[in-house]
C-alpha cells in the first residue's frame, strides 16, 4: 500500500480511473449475467437459448468486442483523437446496455452490436491516455504502478456491480439489471466530462511518418478483407462426421467466421512490422510476439463468464448460511429454490406438468398479477430442479420448504475482489523489488503471470476430483480459491501488458498497437468461448482443466524463450 501513497502520479489518472470504473461496472454487470440470462427460460424472461449456442453467441461478443479498439483505436490516433473516442464509445455502450433491457431477440442482437462498436472506442483510448499521462518525465518512472492502480479502479467496478446485477434480477427481472449497466456507464461519461481538462494534455494526435500507411488505405486493406475472410469462414466446410455434422473447422459457422476475420488484421501487423523503420520494427516485433503467447492467457481468464459460471450455477454449494441467509432474504439478495413434492417426478412427469403450466400462463392476459405470479413459479420449479438435481437427499429441505442460495452471478465479483486486496500487495512487491534494483522486467513479470495463471487451471482439477460432481455439490471455496491464484497472475499480466504497449509502441501508432493488444484478447475471449463449449459437453471435467494448465504452460514457456530478446529490445528502446 505505501507504494501506492508514495508515488507521484498526475492527477488526469484518477479522472481515468473513476471513468473506467464505471465503464467496467456496466461492462461487467452485463457480462456477469450474460450467460445465465440467454439459458434462462423464455417464460422466466431469458432468451432460451441452448448451451451451445450461448457458448457461440458468449465467444463471439467477447471476441468481437476486443476486436473492434483496432479501429477505434486508428481513428483516434489519426482524426478523432482520444477524448472525443471516449466519449463515443460510452454513448454507444450506454445504449446498448439500455437496449438489453428489451426482452425481443432482434433488440438482443442490435445492442451486442452497439456495445461492440462503442467498446472499440472507448477500450483502447482510456488506456492509452493512462500512458500518455505518464510520459512527462516527472511521471514516467512509475507507469507501471501507475496502471496497476488504473487496473484497480477497472476492478472495483467490476466488484461491486454483480451486486447490483443480483438484486435488480431477483426483485426486478433481467431488464433492469441491463438497465443498471447503462446507467453505470453514463455516470461514467459524466466523470470524463467533469474532469477532462486534467487529461487534455495527454490527447496530443501524433503525426505520421512519411511513408506511413494512410487511414483510408489501412481501412481498406483490413476491413473489407476481414469481412471476405469472415464470409469465406461462414461457408466453408470441412469433413463431416457424427461429431461434426455440418463440417464446420471449429465446431460453428460463427467460429469459423471470426477465426478467418481475423487473418487479414493479423496479416496488417506483420506488414506493419516488415515495412518500420529500423527504429520501430524491432519494438513491434517484440510487441506481436507478446501478443502471441498472451492470447492463451485471455482463453483460459475469460472462461469465467461462461464455463466457470456454469461451474458456479450447477456444481457449486451455494446455500447460505443461516446467519447470512435472513439479513440477504430481507434486503433482496437470496435466490430461493424450493424443495417442491414435483421435484420427485420423473423427468418426463416434471416437463408434461411444466408444459401445462405454461399452457395456463398462456391463457393469462400478459402483465397481470396473476401471469406474473404463475410465470414466477414455473422460473422457481425450473430453477429449484436445476438444483437440487445433483444436490445430496440428506442436504435437500423438507418438501414445500426452500434453501436460499447466494446468486450465481455475485461468484462474478471473487475475481475482482481479490484484484482490489491483491493489488496493493503486488505492486508493493514489485516497489520492494525496484529499490533493490532486483525487479523483473515487464516482459519477465507477463511470463510470471503465465506460470501463476496455469497454476489456477489446477486448482479446478483439484476441485472436480474432490467431489463426484454428478451426485454432490462441490465446495464454493474451489472458486474463491482458483479466482485467487489466476488474480495475481493476472495482476503480473493484463496491466503490465498496458504499460508494455505504451512502453514499446512508436508514439504515433500507440492507440494502433493497444487495439493489437486488444486483438489477441479478442482471439483469446473467442476461444474461450470454443472451450468453454466443451466443458459442457465433457463429461471429464477434470480433464477438460487440465487442458488449459497445459495450454497455458506452453505459452508461459514461449514467453521464457523469447525473455531475453524482449529485455534486449526494451534496452535499446531505453525504458525497462
Amino acid at each position: 500500500m505505501s507504494e501506492i501513497k508514495q508515488a507521484s502520479h498526475p492527477k488526469g489518472l484518477y479522472v481515468l480511473f473513476f471513468t473506467e470504473m464505471w465503464e467496467r461496472f456496466g461492462y461487467y454487470l452485463m457480462l456477469g449475467i450474460f450467460s445465465l440470462y440467454m439459458l434462462d427460460s423464455l417464460e422466466n424472461g431469458g432468451m432460451g437459448f441452448s448451451g451451445q449456442k450461448k457458448s457461440d453467441i458468449y465467444g463471439t461478443y467477447i471476441g468481437l468486442v476486443y476486436l473492434t479498439p483496432f479501429i477505434g483505436g486508428l481513428l483516434a490516433d489519426r482524426i478523432l483523437g482520444y477524448r472525443r473516442s471516449i466519449f463515443m464509445g460510452g454513448a454507444l455502450m450506454a445504449a446498448g446496455y439500455l437496449g438489453l433491457s428489451i426482452h425481443n431477440e432482434t433488440a438482443f442482437y442490435v445492442s451486442l452490436l452497439l456495445v461492440i462498436l462503442g467498446n472499440g472506442f472507448f477500450k483502447p483510448n482510456i488506456s492509452t491516455l493512462v500512458g500518455n499521462l505518464y510520459n512527462n518525465p516527472k511521471y514516467i518512472a512509475n507507469k507501471d504502478a501507475g496502471y496497476n492502480i488504473f487496473y484497480m479502479g477497472i476492478n472495483v467496478g467490476a466488484f461491486v456491480c454483480n451486486f447490483v446485477a443480483a438484486y435488480m434480477r431477483i426483485n426486478y427481472g433481467w431488464g433492469y439489471a441491463f438497465a443498471a449497466a447503462g446507467i453505470g456507464m453514463i455516470i461514467g461519461l459524466i466523470v470524463f466530462a467533469a474532469g477532462t481538462r486534467h487529461v487534455r494534455e495527454a490527447d496530443v494526435l501524433k503525426p505520421v511518418k512519411p511513408g506511413d500507411m494512410g487511414t483510408g488505405r489501412i481501412l481498406g486493406v483490413t476491413i473489407l478483407p476481414m469481412f471476405i475472410f469472415g464470409l469465406i469462414g461462414y461457408f466453408l466446410k470441412g469433413v463431416t462426421g457424427v461429431d461434426n455434422p455440418h463440417g464446420n473447422i471449429l465446431g460453428t459457422d460463427t467460429n469459423d467466421a471470426f477465426i478467418f476475420g481475423c487473418v487479414p488484421i493479423i496479416a496488417f501487423f506483420l506488414y506493419l512490422m516488415v515495412k518500420s523503420d529500423k527504429e520501430d520494427r524491432a519494438p513491434i516485433a517484440a510487441l506481436l510476439s507478446v501478443y502471441g503467447c498472451i492470447v492463451i492467457f485471455w482463453a483460459v481468464f475469460h472462461q469465467n463468464g461462461d464455463a466457470l459460471t456454469v461451474w458456479a450455477e450447477e456444481y457449486s454449494d451455494r446455500e447460505m448460511p443461516a446467519v447470512v441467509a435472513k439479513p440477504a432474504d430481507a434486503i433482496g439478495m437470496a435466490q430461493t429454490v424450493t424443495n417442491y413434492e414435483e421435484l420427485s417426478w420423473s423427468e418426463e412427469e416434471f416437463t408434461v406438468y411444466i408444459d401445462s403450466l405454461k399452457g395456463e400462463a398462456a391463457l393469462l392476459e400478459s402483465g397481470s398479477d396473476a401471469s406474473k405470479e404463475l410465470n414466477g413459479k414455473i422460473g422457481n420449479l425450473e430453477t429449484s430442479r436445476k438444483y437440487f438435481e445433483n444436490l445430496p437427499a440428506t442436504d435437500q429441505p423438507a418438501q414445500g420448504k426452500d434453501l436460499k442460495l447466494v446468486s450465481t452471478e455475485i461468484y462474478q465479483s471473487i475475481n475482482p475482489f481479490w484484484v482490489i486486496v491483491l493489488t496493493p500487495l503486488v505492486v508493493g512487491v514489485f516497489g520492494f523489488l525496484r529499490r533493490r534494483k532486483r525487479e523483473p522486467t515487464t516482459p519477465a513479470k507477463i511470463a510470471i503471470g503465465l506460470v501463476i495463471t496455469a497454476l489456477s487451471a489446477l486448482v479446478m482439477v483439484m476441485a472436480v476430483k474432490s467431489t463426484n460432481i454428478e451426485s454432490d455439490k462441490a465446495s464454493s471455496l474451489w472458486l474463491i480459491a482458483t479466482y485467487g491464484v489466476i488474480t495475481i497472475g493476472e495482476l503480473c499480466l493484463s496491466p503490465m501488458g498496458l504499460s508494455l504497449v505504451s512502453k514499446l509502441s512508436p508514439p504515433r501508432l500507440t492507440a494502433l498497437m493497444m487495439g493489437g493488444f486488444f486483438l489477441s484478447t479478442s482471439v483469446g475471449n473467442k476461444l474461450a468461448g470454443i472451450l468453454s463449449s466443451n466443458f459442457e459437453a465433457t463429461e471429464n471435467k477434470g480433464g477438460f482443466f487440465l487442458t488449459n494448465f497445459a495450454l497455458v504452460m506452453i505459452a508461459a514457456v514461449m514467453m521464457f524463450l523469447l525473455l531475453r530478446w524482449l529485455n534486449r529490445v526494451m534496452r535499446e528502446k531505453g525504458v525497462v
